[in-house]
């Protein structure tokens, strides 16, 4: 069908809630999605693409026709959605891959046996613990019991390599048995084996009560070095337990959720506690999404449809769309009650950062960046107010000698680091003088003309998604103008200095943005700042000198601009037609021999 056709079938729709399905050429579903008016909902998708995003606008390219079933409510029409697309997987709709699988704790049958975490069973004689859901608990649990019962990490092999070579430095450290060295028997090593797999099926609140037992009876009977070694593991395991309250909620059991996104790619994000301990976390790299309250639904939505477990309570770091239908998809499931909160203080939003925070470093990553720089961008974003994070940002510095020699400097940061490749120069034509603002307007004029002018291979076709300048409200004034007057949507604030030329405030139309209570913000708007004054004031100054040395050779009787030109162009520097002899220089273009005479002569 044409995009007519469809528009057509779509507005003899009913207002009633429904699913539609959409299909290709090949009749293959590739979307699903549910509405509260059926008419209303997939009529907008044929027509006018203004409101569209990218994606959609691709979807509905590859949509020959659509299939819909009516529901009796909203309700119905999202369990059958999440039942359909579950079956489906439809190309269009965002879907979370669950294979995270089952996961063991494998003990190696051996005179010195190993403790490690694997995916699967094998037919090796070994001893297995398990099956985990969760491999973030799995390697906890193997790192503590390592730590605790001091059992080696390393490759070697024991007992071929038992008592052949000097303690490692995890054996220096106390923190490792050391049987390379020979520092313990196979009878003590199988010992801690024994203890370590109890700790491991039995919990550390079992293993502690058997472990002060024990203690107790090594002290009477007088086994003193026993008892010392059993008291250091209760520490160690105690202390274990005050680390991970670190990261603990007052709250049997919480799923914490956060979804961060770049210019390109998206990363969803869950940590889940049960008991008030952390248990797992996972993640997924998603394309970049439109609309985050709708994505924040469909995501939850899809995850829960993988899960049985659902919490007493979800904690999520922005708003939802329909989420009282969320609510209710998510008791329905459970039988019981669910409570979802947005934290604004406290330790729920400690929690919800730390989420957000290793969402950042796992969608940096997956870009080749570092999460601060993420964290940097999304909280400049969330300071200015910023419809999406900018992820190409630009900035422009004027750089003159008392309104001689006006240069401006502009430069680039992609996703956080200065993008050299991209930066421009610009020496001010319209007017002479001392005029920052005068300036500010000729130089974006200049760049956006680049922009609808130049070929498609040219740096000024992107567009950024951020312009800082260096100033204040004056400037920002100057600037806006020229972008609206071009037809563009592209934030513009000022970046303000103090007294001692350090980054204070951001501005904008409305007044100043105060920046230093948030770090990482701060500390970017400083680089960049930082940066194009540097990239600025460098290029004035070769253009001064330049200017400065034309000025000399003009007050050289018999030499005026165009002989100064072919003087610079052929020496370089003034060093060079200082040093420069009476035949060399008139050896130049233009320059005669009693040219070059004086010319020698005002120097010499």
């Amino acid at each position: 069908m044409t995009e007519k056709e469809l528009r057509k079938k779509a507005m003899a729709l009913p207002l009633t809630p429904g699913v539609y399905i959409m299909k290709n050429k090949e009749k293959k579903i590739i979307y699903i999605g549910k509405a509260k008016a059926l008419k209303n909902r997939v009529s907008s998708y044929f027509g006018s693409h203004s409101n569209h995003s990218l994606k959609v606008i691709r979807m509905v390219e590859n949509v020959d026709d659509f299939d819909y079933i009516l529901c009796d409510s909203e309700f119905e029409a999202l369990v059958l959605e999440c039942s359909l697309i579950k079956q489906h997987q439809p190309k269009y709709n965002i879907l979370l891959k669950d294979d995270k699988g089952y996961n063991y704790i494998k003990i190696t049958k051996s005179e010195f046996p190993k403790i490690s975490e694997c995916k699967r069973i094998e037919d090796d004689g070994a001893e297995y613990i398990g099956p985990y859901t969760s491999n973030f608990s799995v390697k906890q649990a193997v790192e503590e019991t390592l730590k605790v019962f001091k059992l080696p990490r390393c490759s070697k092999q024991f007992p071929r390599d038992y008592a052949k070579s000097r303690k490692c430095l995890n054996g220096f450290m106390g923190i490792c048995c050391a049987p390379c060295a020979g520092c313990i028997t196979q009878e003590e090593f199988a010992s801690s084996i024994k203890d370590a797999v109890a700790f491991l099926k039995g919990g550390s609140v079992r293993s502690v009560k058997e472990m002060e037992k024990q203690m107790q009876e090594f002290s009477e009977s007088l086994e003193f070095e026993k008892a010392a070694k059993l008291r250091d593991r209760i520490k160690a395991i105690k202390n274990l337990e005050e680390k991970q309250k670190v990261v603990a909620i007052n709250v049997p059991e919480e799923d914490v959720f956060s979804l961060v996104s770049s210019a390109k790619k998206s990363c969803f994000e869950v940590i889940r506690f049960e008991n008030g301990r952390l248990t797992d976390s996972e993640h997924w790299i998603i394309d970049a999404v439109d609309n985050s309250e709708q994505a924040r639904f469909e995501l939850i939505e899809r995850y829960y449809s993988m899960r049985q477990r659902i919490p007493s309570r979800i904690a999520v770091d922005g708003a939802i769309e329909d989420e009282e239908l969320l609510h209710r998809y998510l008791e329905e499931k459970r039988k019981k009650r669910v409570e979802i909160i947005h934290p604004q203080k406290g330790e729920h939003l400690q929690i919800v950062n730390l989420c957000i925070q290793n969402a950042n470093e796992h969608l940096a990553q997956h870009q080749g960046r570092t999460g601060k720089e993420l964290a940097a961008l999304e909280e400049l974003s969330q300071l200015l107010g910023l419809q999406k994070i900018p992820e190409y940002i630009e900035s422009y510095d004027i750089s003159h000698t008392a309104g001689a020699d006006n240069v401006a400097g502009m430069v680039v940061f992609y996703n956080g680091r200065p993008l050299k490749s991209a930066y421009k120069r610009f020496s001010i034509k319209t007017f002479d003088g001392q005029n920052d603002v005068g300036s500010m307007n000729e130089v974006l004029t200049r760049r956006f003309n680049h922009y609808f002018d130049d070929g498609e291979d040219s740096t000024f076709k992107r567009l950024p998604d951020l312009i800082l300048l260096d100033g204040g409200e004056q400037q920002v004034n100057a600037v806006v103008p020229v972008i609206n007057a071009f037809g563009l949507d592209i934030p513009v604030f000022g970046m303000v200095k103090d007294s001692k030329h350090r980054t204070r405030a951001i501005s904008s139309l409305g007044g100043e943005i105060e920046i230093n209570s948030h770090r990482s913000a701060f500390t970017l708007v400083s680089n960049i700042q930082e940066e194009v004054h540097r990239f600025a004031i460098t290029y004035h100054r070769n253009k001064h000198k330049k200017s400065s040395f034309s000025s000399s050779l003009l007050q050289i009787n018999g030499i005026g601009q165009a002989k100064a030109k072919e003087l610079l162009k052929h020496f370089k520097t003034v060093s060079a037609v200082k040093q420069a002899s009476i035949d060399e220089l008139s050896s130049v273009k233009g320059i005669s021999n009693k040219n070059a005479q004086d010319i020698y002569n005002a120097y010499h």
